[in-house]
């Protein structure tokens, strides 16, 4: 007999009655093929067993959370697949950690994709911004700042964290006020919020 031990999966990340699926039936085919017993308690799976089949449940229903977000549901076959997939890596002594790693520092998952830090720059001001109240970020464009800052907002938004998203952003005149520019106050600012508006119709569904 391995070591035992418990772990608490998190399904902020996800639809829980989608993971769980009707009367927790994919948590029942779960526990057929794994030596594991699965309790969940709001959004959070706690799970119970050897050592090493809680460390392969997890990298699984982290592969349940991204098949979920991509396909907006998960059959019986997607689950099984995921499963022999699971079993196979293991039976093959390939490096699992990674599937949890990913799921872990995932900031949000969009309607094309998931958008989370792929530079130790970026992971270092998601996790800033996790910790304080005020970050103030400098670097070149294109670097992800304004991406990573609206994803981290819609997040917040999505688990309830703030009620609201304030957009703004300096208005860098380029040799005109802005002030004589034409339009009304909206069509005049418009121009400095379109990056926003533009990483917030990928993000969210239907009109922004």
């Amino acid at each position: 007999m391995g070591a035992k031990s418990e772990s608490e999966f998190d399904l902020q990340k996800t639809d829980p009655l989608v993971f769980c699926g009707a009367n927790d039936r994919n948590l029942k085919i779960i526990e057929e093929y794994f030596n594991v017993i699965l309790l969940a308690r709001g959004n959070t799976i706690k799970i119970s067993g050897e050592t090493a089949e809680v460390a392969l449940v997890e990298n699984l229903m982290s592969e349940m959370v991204f098949i979920i977000n991509a396909n907006k549901k998960l059959s019986r076959s997607d689950l099984l697949t995921a499963i022999n997939i699971i079993k196979g890596e293991s039976a093959n002594n390939i490096h699992l950690t990674q599937k949890k790693n990913d799921l872990d520092s995932v900031v949000l998952f969009t309607p094309f994709g998931y958008v989370k830090p792929n530079t130790p720059g970026q992971a270092r001001y998601v996790a800033d911004v996790e910790d304080n109240d005020i970050v103030f970020c400098i670097g070149p464009a294109g670097t992800g700042k304004t991406y990573l800052s609206v994803a981290l907002a819609v997040s917040y938004l999505n688990k309830k964290k703030v009620s609201k998203i304030v957009l703004s952003r300096p208005a860098v005149e380029a040799g005109e006020s802005l002030g004589y520019l034409p339009g009304d106050f909206k069509e005049k600012i418009n121009p400095y919020l379109s990056p926003l508006y533009d990483a917030l119709t990928d993000m969210l569904p239907g009109d922004v």
